[in-house]
């Protein structure tokens, strides 16, 4: 395959992303410190931090090797050409351009699936199942991959036909009509996952009538805030970890306490959890961040539109037709350091919702910042949480704060120093 500048600034990027990732890791794994913190004396032992610190090293090391192994194959796959070998087969059905397109997607999406499935073997069955996390059965392993496949084909394809469609069809303002079918797509799934997606993965039940019910009753009402129902996960049929969410729009919201969290947390702690994501609520935080992703949407169809069917970008993939739907896949390559960027930025803007979702709690609970910051310990530990992430870490992968500086933000809230 010819070397062009499209392709020296690919090859350029994936190495370059990948030095990022190693070096990010490797600083990860250095700030692993062996004193444990003060705050959690008493909440962790030795054994139990070591053991957290042991978590980390063996997650980060295998991401490094997933890593490694993904730059190695994605590179020989271009410069091997394999995405025109997987574009001549797609037209070898003789097929109109729409399912052809589909169809190269599919088959890179499924070659990517089948490459990933060993590692989300191994992370699951070795490392999760070696620390106590994994309590997936291997049915339910399989069963989730044809779900999820499932989804992508009657979710995923009609999107992406309407795409190709109107980037064919529509001209120079094709990237505007994407865009709001995108947008259109988002909400509709935002409300249809509660009662619809999310069901088809885990049971939902209302929660018992007893003492939690009632103290999130009474919270709720504290607040004017009117529950659409709150209801429990059997998030234990995959894993011991617990969480929290709210998920839906309007009638269709809901509050939802995983099934693992019931059993570690004690009622006040549950109800500061449940005040933590209700702040995100009251704060904006979700329609704030669902806008600024359709904005990230928007420049994503306008920057992929000055890139549709480009020669030379083409080349560097050795591709011998040129074709709408594979500019969608190339364009991922040259959107990756922006996406990178944007991420960046998302996450800074995550935490702080965080921050202040931490002090709305505080505030509108009695002992509240007690209660969170003993449920954040107990989650922590729990999880096997690493105490001590190194800032770069922070920065480029994490829409949480570490956990030490969410209780130090609290500490200053119980004694007035408020943070802005």
């Amino acid at each position: 395959m010819a070397l062009n500048g499209y392709l020296l600034f690919i090859v350029s990027i994936l190495v370059l992303g990948y030095l990022l990732e190693l070096t990010v890791a490797l600083l990860n794994l250095r700030s692993l410190s062996p004193r444990l913190p003060a705050e959690f004396a008493g909440v962790y032992d030795a054994v139990q931090y070591a053991r957290s610190q042991e978590y980390t090293r063996a997650t980060t090391r295998f991401s490094l090797v997933r890593a490694t192994v993904s730059l190695i194959l994605t590179l020989l796959f271009i410069l091997a050409g394999g995405f025109n070998g997987v574009d001549l087969l797609a037209r070898g059905f003789g097929l109109p351009s729409i399912p052809t397109g589909l169809l190269f997607t599919g088959l890179l999406a499924l070659l990517s699936a089948v490459l990933s499935l060993p590692f989300s073997v191994y992370s699951t069955f070795v490392i999760e199942q070696r620390f106590g996390f994994n309590t997936t059965t291997p049915a339910t392993f399989v069963l989730d991959l044809f779900k999820g496949l499932g989804l992508a084909v009657a979710l995923g394809g009609p999107l992406l036909a309407v795409i190709f469609w109107l980037f064919e069809a529509s001209g120079p303002r094709a990237w505007l009509y994407c865009w709001a079918a995108s947008v259109a797509f988002v909400l509709v799934v935002q409300v249809l996952a509660p009662v619809v997606i999310l069901p088809l993965f885990n049971k939902f039940a209302p929660l018992a009538e007893g003492e939690l019910k009632e103290a999130i009753t009474r919270y709720a009402a504290s607040q004017r805030f009117a529950l659409q129902g709150i209801h429990t996960m059997d998030g234990s049929k995959r894993s011991t970890r617990a969480n929290a969410f709210f998920t839906g729009f309007g009638r269709f919201r809901r509050i939802v306490f995983f099934d693992t969290l019931m059993d570690k947390l004690s009622t006040a702690e549950i109800v500061a959890v449940l005040a933590h994501e209700m702040g995100h609520y009251k704060l904006k935080h979700i329609p704030v961040m669902l806008a600024l992703s359709i904005l990230q949407m928007g420049l994503l169809f306008f920057i992929l539109s000055l890139f549709l069917n480009n020669q030379g970008l083409f080349a560097a993939f050795g591709m011998e037709h040129v074709s709408v739907y594979a500019s969608l896949v190339f364009f991922g390559f040259l959107y990756a350091p922006i996406s990178t960027l944007m991420a960046i930025g998302f996450n800074i803007v995550s935490r702080q919702n965080e921050y202040q979702a931490d002090r709305f709690a505080a505030r509108t609970l009695d002992h509240g910042a007690e209660s969170l910051i003993s449920g954040l310990k107990k989650l922590s530990v729990s999880n096997l949480s690493n105490l001590t992430p190194h800032p770069l870490h922070v920065m480029l992968n994490s829409s949480h704060p570490p956990v030490l500086a969410r209780i130090e933000a609290l500490r200053r809230l119980q004694t007035g120093q408020v943070d802005g």
